[in-house]
């Protein structure tokens, strides 16, 4: 698989999913707990899988963030920020910190470079990783503990020099978004909706229930992937997500497929996509490994896919939930 980064191909060599960003790593003002914060990093247990991705004993690697990432966690996270769910130690000053880190971000060239080194003098089978540089130290200062993980994505450039392209996201919990906006969302619905039966349409759409999912089977009876046709086992997606329809989208059958549940979360958190033609689309955000356990390929044709009707959803899901 091959991306395009700051206007520069790469070749993508391999992804390191998932760094949870845990309290102790982050600034004081972003805490939890008690402490200032550590520098290190946790990157993974010493193993040959953490070792193939990062290096041997001592590694150094080439590093680099980009600020339309940066801007786009700090969107993500604003409602955090705004009305936390966490009970951070400087939790009034919180607002004032996503103002001033959004103007510092703001001022930052369009790439980032960075290196970080392994912390060999830190024994064990735990490795971590630290760094003096200015990149590193943002991710330090926007990271909210617990709901914050780093995707690493291992690139070939075209001179056969490796980087390493971090990425900040936000996992509210398990959900894409955050509490307090599924909650005015469904209070705004019940403002705005008068008759109860449309309301309670569009309530039970939200969980892929009701008059939308049996519209939804009614256009596609099987998962376009897999060919199951059990409805016990298919979930009613959204491709324009709920939260960012309308009326009228939340409860539109071609705003949807029907999918099988990994398929369905693949689809959900943005890590597969699909073209006008029925190509797949994968974000290089998942490893090789993980998408060959699921038998998944990129740019593969799906020739049972429903795509007349939804391409306005497609594009959008393209532009604005595929995580690339």
């Amino acid at each position: 698989m091959d991306i395009i980064l700051d206007n520069q191909e790469f070749k993508v060599i391999d992804t390191k999913e998932k760094i949870t960003i845990a309290d102790s790593f982050v600034v004081r003002q972003n805490k939890i707990g008690g402490g200032n914060g550590e520098a290190k990093l946790y990157i993974g247990q010493d193993g040959q899988e953490t070792r193939n991705f990062f290096g041997g004993n001592g590694f150094a690697i080439t590093c680099f963030l980009l600020k339309q990432d940066l801007q786009k966690y700090l969107e993500e996270t604003k409602i955090e920020y705004l009305k936390p769910e966490q009970p951070y130690l400087n939790k009034e000053n919180l607002p004032n910190l996503w103002n001033e880190r959004k103007a510092k971000i703001d001022a930052l060239p369009e790439k980032i470079e960075f290196e970080v080194v392994e912390q060999t003098q830190i024994a064990g089978p735990r490795i971590y990783v630290n760094s003096a540089d200015l990149a590193y130290k943002i991710i330090r200062e926007l990271s909210l503990p617990n709901i914050t993980f780093i995707s690493v994505i291992k690139l070939l450039d075209e001179k056969g020099k490796l980087n390493y392209y971090f990425r900040l996201f936000a996992d509210y919990f398990g959900e894409v978004e955050h509490p307090y906006i599924l909650e005015k969302e469904q209070e705004q619905i019940e403002e705005t909706v008068i008759d109860n039966i449309e309301k309670k349409q569009i309530f039970r759409a939200r969980v892929g229930q009701g008059e939308y999912r049996k519209n939804l089977l009614g256009q596609c009876p099987f998962c376009p992937i897999t060919l199951i046709s059990d409805d016990r086992l298919l979930i009613a997606s959204h491709i324009k997500p709920w939260i960012a329809s309308n009326d009228f989208e939340k409860t539109d059958p071609y705003n949807g497929f029907m999918l099988t549940p990994t398929f369905d979360r693949l689809f959900d958190r943005g890590f597969l996509s699909f073209t006008n033609d029925k190509k797949t689309i994968l974000s290089p955000f998942l490893s090789n490994m993980t998408y060959s356990k699921i038998g998944i390929s990129d740019n593969k044709i799906i020739p049972h896919l429903p795509i007349d009707g939804r391409e306005e959803y497609m594009e959008y899901h393209r532009n604005e939930v595929l995580k690339k």
